[in-house]
């Protein structure tokens, strides 16, 4: 058998924990570095001081399966920490798709025809549209955008349902967003099987769903994780690579792609400058306070969003084991709105949720953005390969593959450095 390998991991979110697993799993000396004091990267809890919650909203879908199959083996009971439903896409009017448990492409059907408010031309629209995409085999010319590729819909099949799944998915707005990567998402989420297009949404917060557990899984397998440790330099050596100094026979830059193009500015100019050229969109998260806590009709709610209300998404945390009264609003695509300011996209988004939901004002608790949220998935994106140099590999969801930038993109891309390095 080879003799393990020294594998340092540069990065703590979830493509560095899912690289060092999957590496550690393979019988390799693992060290990992993260620079924050906490694990998680851009999908962790937050401690308020008042509260505990996360940076941001994430939710899972049954088609995750590499990050499930990784949760699951480092011991997170899938079952309590996540709460699982068909995908419902529900306005608080009652209008939106919902789907039954069974075959996705039996449910999806029904669940258009069912659909509150959609005459026979919407839904016949939605039908075809989908089945043309299915016989195509979710492929489509890859300089299309989603709104050229939905423009002869129907309008409320374009704003009350593709746009909505768009900026979620991608967090790109239908007008810049890639429609060949929304077509793959489509089609791994509704049509590749019983349960992949289930919502999974987070009972626990975000560190215990996975960095956490991944964590204490690395530490009890003998790797090595360093908080508050930035790596300054990297450098080739003769027998592998230095990491400020530290002989390692491999690396997995599991970082910010700002990050990893630092490192490799002179190691690999052109790989970095890639790196360095991605376009990104923020995503903000309003945390709402209910005065006489109550309920909201089912713990995800769609909204609907244009130039005068931000939030796509509201999340009732009580409902997913959290303080009870407490709204989470979700502003994906924000980039037009973070420019008017954040009391601006505050104070519509409390406005718009109280027009939505009804009941006494609600009270802002927090505010978070992440300026840097993901990428923006425009079409014909080239993205940095995972390969950079010999024994020198990059993880995360903003590397070349399939998936828009996702927790599913993220684990699958560290997963696969993990196995090869």
């Amino acid at each position: 058998m080879a003799a393990a390998r020294r594998v340092a991991v540069v990065g703590g979110g979830w493509a560095g924990l899912a690289a060092a697993v999957e590496a550690t799993r393979r019988g390799q000396h693992v060290a990992l570095y993260e620079m924050a004091p906490q694990l998680g990267g851009r999908a962790r809890a937050v401690d308020f001081g008042d509260a505990l919650l996360d940076n941001g909203q994430h939710i899972l879908i049954g088609a995750y399966s590499q990050t499930l199959s990784l949760m699951r083996f480092v011991g997170v009971d899938l079952d309590q920490a996540l709460l699982r439903t068909p995908l419902k896409v529900t306005y608080p009017d009652g209008a939106g798709l919902q789907l039954q448990p069974g075959s996705p492409l039996v449910t999806f059907a029904a669940a258009v025809l069912r659909y509150p408010g959609w005459g026979w031309r919407e839904k016949r629209a939605m039908l075809t549209a989908s089945t043309a995409w299915a016989l195509k085999r979710f492929r489509c010319d890859a300089s299309l955008t989603v709104s050229q590729l939905t423009a002869r819909l129907p309008p409320k099949v374009r704003d009350e349902l593709l746009d909505p799944l768009c900026v979620a998915a991608l967090n790109t707005p239908a007008p810049q967003a890639s429609a060949a990567v929304f077509l793959r998402v489509l089609k791994d989420a509704l049509f590749s099987g019983p349960g992949s297009a289930d919502l999974l949404l987070p009972r626990q917060r975000l560190s215990e769903l996975w960095p956490a557990p991944a964590a204490r899984w690395l530490k009890a397998s003998g790797a090595t994780v360093h908080l508050s440790r930035r790596v300054e330099r990297l450098a080739a050596a003769q027998d592998g690579w230095q990491l400020d100094g530290e002989t390692f026979d491999a690396v997995v830059l599991a970082c910010t792609a700002n990050e990893a193009a630092r490192l490799t500015a002179t190691i690999a100019p052109t790989w970095s400058a890639q790196a360095a050229e991605l376009r990104y969109e923020p995503i903000v998260t309003v945390y709402a306070q209910q005065s006489a806590p109550q309920r909201l009709p089912q713990p995800m709610m769609a909204l609907r969003s244009d130039d005068g209300h931000p939030a796509q998404f509201a999340f009732d945390l009580g409902a997913l084991g959290g303080p009870a009264g407490v709204i989470a609003l979700v502003v994906s695509g924000a980039a037009e709105w973070v420019a008017r300011g954040m009391s601006a996209v505050e104070e519509a988004t409390l406005r718009q949720a109280h027009a939505a939901f009804g009941g006494p004002p609600l009270q802002r608790l927090r505010t978070t953005t992440e300026k840097r949220a993901t990428f923006l998935c425009t079409p014909g994106l080239r993205r940095p390969a995972q390969h950079i140099a010999a024994g020198l590999l990059a993880a995360g969801d903003y590397v070349e593959g399939p998936y828009p930038a996702t927790l599913e993109g993220a684990t699958r891309s560290g997963r696969a450095a993990g196995m090869v390095v």
